[in-house]
């Protein structure tokens, strides 16, 4: 028996739709959160993974992608870097309104797959890249670093915020999009834009999450 690869099963475990707040772009995209999660457990044979974050469009990544298609001169012509990218919307969102190259960076390889499967279908081209980007020092030709949903563990937000700062300092604009969990260091960012996101109540607490675009300080 030929052996599934990622893509076959992301096709065959997801619809392509639309997130509602960003109807410009079409995903691959899980109705329900347990039986993606439960599958990719069993095809990768292990228990314990974490949530299939890439099946799913969040409230962060809805309000950036939503920012950036409203405000396209945020990265028109810019080179970008979207962190921790999941399904890639925030990549495709960037690619829609005319950055010159955008870099998805994810340390999932399920949603390295699902980054290329879905900027194929929205007709752009995003370089995935599975690499924890968090261990090195920033990427010094990049030109903004947008980030979806990043600060939801501690040790995850303090090291994730420490190396933000580094990539400010080096010039590089950092805009966080974010309905404020847990562990957002709000003192240390500005906020640009609010929306109301609808989500899942199988992922968020409501069905309506309030979602603000941030900008580092």
């Amino acid at each position: 028996m030929t052996p599934v690869t990622r893509r076959d099963f992301i096709r065959a475990n997801t619809e392509i739709l639309s997130p509602p707040l960003v109807p410009e772009v079409v995903l691959h995209l899980a109705h329900e959160a347990l039986p993606i999660w439960q599958k990719t457990e069993e095809e990768l044979g292990a228990i314990g993974l974490p949530p299939p974050f890439w099946a799913f469009a969040w409230a962060g990544g809805q309000a950036l992608a939503r920012h950036i298609l409203d405000n396209p001169e945020i990265v028109r012509g810019k080179r970008v870097l979207d962190l921790a990218s999941g399904s890639g919307l925030v990549a495709i969102a960037a690619m829609k309104a005319g950055a010159t190259w955008v870099t998805a960076a994810e340390i999932d390889q399920f949603a390295v797959e699902a980054v290329a499967l879905n900027a194929e279908l929205n007709a752009v081209l995003v370089t995935p890249v599975a690499d924890d980007l968090l261990d090195k020092d920033p990427l010094g030709d990049i030109d903004i670093i947008l980030v979806g949903d990043l600060f939801y563990e501690k040790h995850l937000a303090t090291h994730c915020l420490d190396w933000l700062k580094q990539a400010h300092t080096m010039g590089i604009d950092v805009l966080i999009g974010d309905p404020g969990r847990s562990y957002l260091p709000k003192e240390k960012l500005n906020r640009i834009a609010e929306y109301a996101v609808p989500v899942t109540r199988e992922l968020e607490d409501s069905e309506i999450k309030k979602t603000a675009v941030w900008r580092l300080a």
